[in-house]
């Protein structure tokens, strides 16, 4: 977690009145409130607001929550912090529900980021709903959406933005492989988590998808922030290169495959060539998707570059 001055966010938490005071926040509710991944300044201004207005926050970490609290100036008792972590989620979250039946407010943060998304949280909130309660999201940092932002992702089909989140691989070495092995066979994008003392044999794991693009976050938002992306047989080389890749948290896009390597690539600009030769581009791209299952993106680029071909041999 970065260092910022209590004072530093003063006018935030002024701001944060102003902007969501007059806002409707029920009672007997849970407020599942995402916080930063790295920088301080990612906080939203609901978040504080709500942070400030609960009557006790449920959290990973009660000591890391009541740094957090104190970074933005906000002041709260030990006894207002309710540990609900991986250990006692299943349990605490009755605590929790018990409360919000005599119509308090609570909070739960996770130690970063979105709670529920490799974190704690996605129990304590089926336990509310199940009991009938309500939860409210309040949105905000998540290294999954970071990073895929940075990707660059260019998927093979047209569902450009389709993503699977994988998280965190298994930590025995036959089981990462064979999990490596069946993230293969997934076309689309694939995200990734990681920790710093398993990175390097997650990248020797990764290395043998070969050509496949990886995007690699280190420290996202933090300070030493470091993106890049290489080919998946580059990923343990890359690591090796600097003495500082292989510190901190790490988030992780295996690319989608290219639609080049797609099984249907060359049979969809066979036919695609043919009716090119009767048809506009257009009705051309529409029927060769059809007849061979090739994404029609894909094919309208490769449709692009044929009739430039075409323009540039009649100049000739």
């Amino acid at each position: 977690m970065a260092s910022l001055a209590p004072a530093s966010f003063g006018g935030a938490l002024a701001a944060a009145r102003d902007a969501s005071g007059a806002q409707h926040y029920p009672q007997g509710t849970l407020y599942v409130v995402a916080t930063p991944i790295g920088n301080l300044a990612d906080i939203t201004l609901r978040a504080l607001h709500v942070l400030q207005l609960v009557d006790a926050i449920a959290c990973e970490d009660t000591r890391h929550t009541q740094s957090l609290l104190r970074a933005y100036g906000i002041d709260r008792p030990n006894a207002q912090l309710l540990a609900v972590h991986q250990h006692n989620e299943a349990e605490a979250a009755q605590a929790v529900v018990a409360r919000l039946a005599q119509g308090e407010r609570i909070a739960y943060v996770s130690d970063a980021g979105t709670p529920g998304v490799s974190d704690p949280g996605a129990r304590l909130v089926a336990a509310v709903r199940g009991a009938g309660q309500r939860v409210l999201p309040l949105p905000g940092a998540s290294s999954v959406t970071t990073l895929i932002g940075a990707a660059g992702l260019v998927a093979a089909g047209d569902e450009s933005s389709a993503f699977v989140f994988a998280g965190f691989l298994p930590t025995k070495a036959g089981e990462r492989d064979a999990v490596v092995q069946a993230l293969a066979q997934e076309r689309r994008a694939v995200v990734l988590l990681e920790a710093p003392h398993r990175i390097e044999a997650v990248a020797r794991a990764l290395a043998t998808l070969g050509e496949r693009r990886i995007t690699v976050g280190r420290e996202l938002t933090k300070q030493f922030e470091e993106i890049a992306t290489v080919a998946a047989a580059e990923l343990p080389g890359w690591f090796a290169a600097g003495r500082d890749r292989t510190r901190g948290e790490f988030a992780l896009v295996l690319h989608p495959v290219a639609a080049a390597a797609t099984d249907d690539g060359a049979e969809g600009e066979r036919v695609l060539r043919l009716l090119l030769a009767e048809l506009p581009v257009k009705t051309a791209v529409r029927l060769a998707a059809e007849i061979s299952g090739a994404p029609r993106n894909a094919l309208y680029e490769t449709a692009l570059r044929i009739r430039n071909e075409a323009g540039a041999a009649d100049a000739e």
